[in-house]
């Protein structure tokens, strides 16, 4: 009897690229991908990051490295973020993921050749395909372009538009769609809804194993069987939305099984047109936590105990922004039956997931739509309902034209509460919550602001609903001493934290303006903190006016924003001193710790009250 061959072992230290993967058994693969994912746990115990999403596109990765060649074929990950396997089998260490000296959380062209598609919003990656193929055609070259997009993501609006131009072009794009019924969290909408009536039932699979097995003595038999009962499902039965739009579908493939993996990817490389591989994963898979997960906790994460599942900084005292604000919503919906919530995707980010269990009918997650998110609020705001929308700030770039279009113009008093305002740390350039101010100021009807305690934030979130514009409240990604909020507090047009002489003042926004305080103990020197950012206050211009120099401090967004208005303010009431902006600069800001962030910034506290204790008098 011929002795069966050990299985060789591959540790991931040793991988340089994955060229190697098509020469493993599948039984190597499978002890490969399962060191691969215990590395994925540990590098996000560690630095956080997206766990579920790469836990689940592990084996998917896999196959396709080991059936594409990647340094001539194209591969895109849609968003990005599910891409830790596809660095480590490129020879990439993932130890110090998203922090300041390592690798990138999401695909990074500086990184690697094998990263050629840099994004962070969902949705892309079907158009940047498309671009990639009509470019190999017309210099006559021949590579796949391969894409993997998520179920999520492909009911975006943008994904469509692109389903709607591919088959069309007659340029071949081969779209791998990773369906593990979860968005962030779990899915919503018709298109979920789609997506499962591609699953037969347990009943039907039963019965079909068992036809396969009685005519498969009969092999003849068995196949004319097959083409008749094939041929009266295309009479009888409606083609899906995917042969529809003219594309080949392949599916439903088992994204964790190797070899069905094979002759999928086989089958694609064969065909003349654009074909979709429908694959179905497990989300979260290899850690149990993470896979029996619905409500998206385990998407990203935050430093974490392997074994008990619970996160290592605790932040004891504190409660985190929005957490605040998720707080003045549910008391909103206990108290007010005409408020609705609408939020595009990130209710788990935003600590709203309490919001939606106890008053469904009222808080909407429109999924990945925040084009539609905004109409909706828009709408149902001139119906005379109170709205409020909480959403990313990096994410709200993409509903400007909403923004300006459908709620501005037409004067919609709804309530945004724009989360993660400011830098966010580890998640790096495309998730950078600075540009929204810029925007916001430059189109007419609409209020903003930025609370720096917690009473600030009462008000401008209860007033918020007392206003005939739109409100834009925005928060950062960090956390706050917990204290009781004083309800009858008045919210006025700039707060007076320290007084001083009439030479220098700084006028600060948001919470990081408390901390200058103790360090401008002792100087003459004023500092303010202003919550009420749009409209600026003429108070605030008559009070400036009267000074000699005026700094003007916001950490939590570039100077197109708040500052260059408040200084155009005071130019155009003839303000003879001199201005000082400190503010995030404009460009994209890496991956590395938010106070990393801030000092290569110049915008620490202490690098602030140092450069304004310099100013000449």
């Amino acid at each position: 009897m011929k002795k069966k061959t050990p299985a060789r072992i591959f540790h991931i230290n040793d991988i340089k690229d994955p060229h190697f993967l098509h020469e493993l058994n599948y039984e190597e693969l499978e002890i490969l991908a399962r060191e691969i994912k215990d590395e994925i746990i540990k590098a996000t115990s560690v630095n956080g990051g997206h766990l579920s999403s790469n836990l689940g596109v592990t084996e998917l990765t896999m196959a396709l490295h080991r059936n594409f060649d990647f340094r001539k074929d194209k591969l895109l990950f849609d968003v990005g973020h599910q891409c830790y396997a596809h660095k480590i089998l490129t020879g990439r260490d993932i130890s110090k993921l998203r922090k300041k000296d390592g690798v990138s959380g999401f695909i990074k062209n500086s990184e690697s050749p094998y990263d050629i598609f840099e994004a962070g919003h969902s949705s892309t990656s079907l158009s940047a395909a498309l671009a990639y193929a009509m470019d190999r055609d017309n210099k006559k070259e021949n590579y796949n372009v391969v894409t993997l997009i998520g179920d999520a993501s492909i009911a975006n609006g943008v994904s469509f538009e692109a389903l709607n131009n591919i088959p069309h072009s007659s340029h071949k794009v081969i779209i791998v769609l990773n369906d593990n019924e979860m968005a962030i969290s779990q899915p919503v909408g018709g298109m979920s809804n789609f997506f499962r009536l591609f699953q037969t039932s347990k009943g039907y699979a039963k019965v079909k194993k068992g036809f396969r097995h009685l005519l498969g003595f009969i092999k003849p038999l068995y196949k004319l069987a097959s083409k008749i009962k094939n041929s009266i499902k295309r009479l009888l039965i409606s083609t899906n939305i995917f042969d529809s739009l003219g594309f080949i579908y392949i599916g439903m493939i088992d994204g964790h099984d190797f070899e069905a993996l094979d002759k999928a990817f086989k089958k694609a490389k064969k065909t003349t047109g654009s074909v979709i591989i429908h694959v179905r994963t497990v989300k979260g898979k290899g850690y149990p936590l993470a896979e029996k997960d619905y409500q998206g906790d385990w998407h990203g994460v935050a430093p974490f105990d392997i074994n008990s599942g619970k996160p290592l900084n605790q932040h004891q005292g504190e409660i985190s922004w929005s957490r605040v604000y998720s707080d003045f919503v549910l008391d909103r919906l206990k108290n007010d039956d005409k408020f609705y919530l609408i939020c595009p995707g990130t209710l788990v980010g935003s600590e709203l997931s309490e919001a939606i269990k106890q008053y469904p009918g009222r808080v909407i997650d429109t999924g990945i739509s925040e084009e539609h998110a905004f109409i909706l609020a828009a709408n149902l705001a001139k119906l005379n309902y109170h709205v409020c929308v909480s959403i990313y700030s990096t994410f709200m770039q993409r509903g400007f034209d909403q923004i300006s279009h459908d709620v501005a113009r037409i004067h919609a008093p709804i309530t945004v509460l724009v989360d993660r305002s400011g830098l966010v740390g580890d998640d790096g350039e495309t998730h950078q919550g600075i540009y929204d101010s810029s925007f916001l100021f430059a189109t007419p009807n609409i209020n903003v602001g930025m609370a720096s305690n917690l009473n600030e934030a009462y008000q401008l979130f209860d007033k918020s609903f007392m206003s005939k514009e739109a409100t834009f409240i925005r928060l950062p990604r960090a956390y706050i001493k917990k204290k009781d909020i004083d309800k009858n507090y008045q919210l006025k047009d700039f707060n007076v934290i320290k007084s001083g002489e009439k030479n220098t003042v700084l006028v600060g926004v948001g919470p990081l303006t408390n901390e200058l305080l103790e360090p401008l103990i002792g100087t003459d020197i004023s500092l303010f903190s202003v919550a009420k950012l749009k409209p600026i206050s003429k108070i605030l211009i008559n009070e400036l006016l009267t000074y000699k120099n005026v700094v003007i401090y916001t950490p939590y967004e570039t100077s197109n924003g708040y500052a260059l208005n408040l200084l155009q303010e005071l130019n155009r009431n003839l303000y003879k001193g001199n201005v000082y902006i400190k503010a995030i600069p404009l460009k994209y800001i890496s991956h590395a710790s938010v106070n990393e962030q801030l000092e290569d910034c110049g915008l620490l506290p202490i690098q602030v009250s140092n450069f304004i204790k310099q100013l000449k008098k």
